[in-house]
């Protein structure tokens, strides 16, 4: 049944794929096993009435939505394989932390062709991931990417699937575009818990060659038709989109946006008419979701890596007064012109630590209520460089690394509905920090590389190069 996925900074895909032995073998088993009466499969497009679906019941009337604040998305390769200690390891870390919200896909990421014929389904690793994120305590959010081959153009069959990155690049032709609402509500029915989903993934497949621009209205057509089939499942579902890349540009550039620009460059003209477009044109939204790097398309950091992740205050700010009202999330956020690529290897822990810091604060500061770290996980060895832990490919893995610290708190300090406090900052020497702060806590950054001295909120504050510190007030 081989393993695909991609580890993918924004508009970058590194594409994988695991073989082992017999995988042939086992994907024909999980088929048939999968079109047995009992679970969760049928000949037709959706399950049956009274087939027994993979999931826990969904919540009781009276029981709040669960709230989603900041988490990861998991990749290719995650703690739901491995070492059972290392498994047990990490889901014991999230667990203890308060359980994080995690992000899964339904095809790529760790998760097989999910309906590799119209109407015959392969839920196998789709599951056990969805598992895992209830194992260890984590609110479940689906992301609606990406489209078995048959909806595109492609053979039918799981032998069959075409892993290559232009084939996963390929959006649903339009006319499987039912198929695909399909899909998703089939998905909704098997995973009751999971209350919420993203409809698909950073436009791709979605470009029109003709105008060199983004193919908005067929993306919107998309997301209106999963819109409507996910609230016929349950009108409390919730849905958001368009997850566009919010890319920046150098402002000299040819299409870089003559009014909505900064230090850290301009926004590139056409994302803008793409999100103006699906936000006047859409069914509805519960959330609005975008993703994006602080730095440039050119993988420039203007002006540096800490003064561009002002662009994710910038860009919060366009998006709320567009979309009143709707929880803004970044799917994705990217702060190191290296970060989904295979080198990550150029800045030290603590350096891209403090510089992740400065861009999740920045987020906040522009309204965001959620975001999810796009969790670079290995396969195996020790060394996972801004991982959230260590592989669990063997039984001495899953142990927790820097960046998981930082996010956990970050979820825990600040959660969806935070009221921020203004707090004092008086630096020694020409040295700048980034702060923010509650009634309670405040997180500082500092951006330097060496020691500074600040008084925080009335108090002297001793931080190490590109140190990262939580006061409490």
């Amino acid at each position: 049944m081989g393993r695909h996925g991609w580890n993918s900074g924004a508009g970058r895909w590194r594409l994988t794929a695991l073989l082992g032995v017999g995988a042939a073998a086992l994907a024909l088993v999980v088929t048939l096993l999968n079109t047995l009466p009992g679970n969760g499969a049928s000949t037709e497009g959706t399950a049956r009435e009274g087939d027994r679906v993979h999931g826990t019941p969904a919540p009781a009337p009276d029981q709040p939505e669960p709230e989603v604040g900041w988490g990861f998305t998991h990749t290719q390769f995650s703690a739901d394989e491995g070492s059972p200690a290392a498994v047990a390891r990490v889901e014991g870390l999230l667990s203890r932390g308060g359980g994080l919200p995690q992000v899964q896909h339904i095809m790529g990421w760790g998760a097989d062709n999910p309906e590799p014929v119209k109407g015959r389904y392969d839920f196998a690793a789709m599951d056990r991931r969805i598992d895992f994120v209830r194992e260890s305590g984590g609110t479940p959010v689906v992301t609606l990417c990406c489209a078995p081959d048959w909806m595109k153009g492609g053979k039918a069959g799981a032998d069959d699937t075409d892993w290559s990155q232009a084939a996963l690049e390929t959006a649903p032709d339009p006319e499987h575009f039912d198929d695909y609402a399909a899909l998703a509500a089939t998905v909704a029915r098997r995973y009751p818990d999971v209350r919420h989903f993203i409809v698909w993934n950073e436009f791709k497949g979605f470009w029109n060659d003709a105008e060199s621009r983004w193919d908005y209205e067929g993306y919107t057509e998309l997301y209106n038709r999963v819109y409507q089939a996910l609230k016929k499942v349950d009108k409390d579902i919730m849905v958001g989109g368009p997850y566009l890349v919010m890319d920046s540009l150098d402002p000299s550039e040819e299409d870089a946006s003559e009014t909505f620009k900064g230090s850290w460059g301009a926004m590139d003209q056409r994302t803008l008419d793409a999100f103006d477009y699906w936000n006047e044109h859409k069914a509805g939204a519960d959330f609005v979701v975008v993703d994006g790097s602080s730095y440039t398309r050119d993988d420039e950091l203007l002006p540096d890596e800490f003064a561009a992740t002002d662009k994710f205050t910038a860009v919060g700010r366009w998006v709320r007064e567009r979309a009143p009202g709707l929880p803004l999330w970044w799917a994705e956020y990217y702060v190191e012109p290296a970060d989904g690529g295979d080198d990550r290897h150029g800045w030290s822990e603590s350096r891209r630590g403090a510089v992740q810091a400065a861009g999740m604060i920045a987020m906040a500061k522009g309204g965001a209520s959620s975001g999810f770290y796009w969790n670079p996980e290995e396969e195996k060895g020790t060394e996972c460089p801004g991982c959230l832990w260590t592989p669990t490919s063997g039984s001495g893995g899953g142990r927790k690394l820097p960046m998981y610290d930082l996010v956990a708190r970050f979820n825990a300090e600040f959660p969806p509905g935070t009221r921020y406090a203004n707090v004092s900052v008086v630096q020694a020497d020409v040295s700048e920090v980034r702060v923010l702060a509650t009634d309670e806590v405040a997180l500082v950054v500092n951006t330097q590389d060496r020691r500074i001295s600040a008084t925080v909120d009335g108090r002297q504050v001793e931080m190490q190069a590109y140190g990262v510190k939580w006061l409490q007030r």
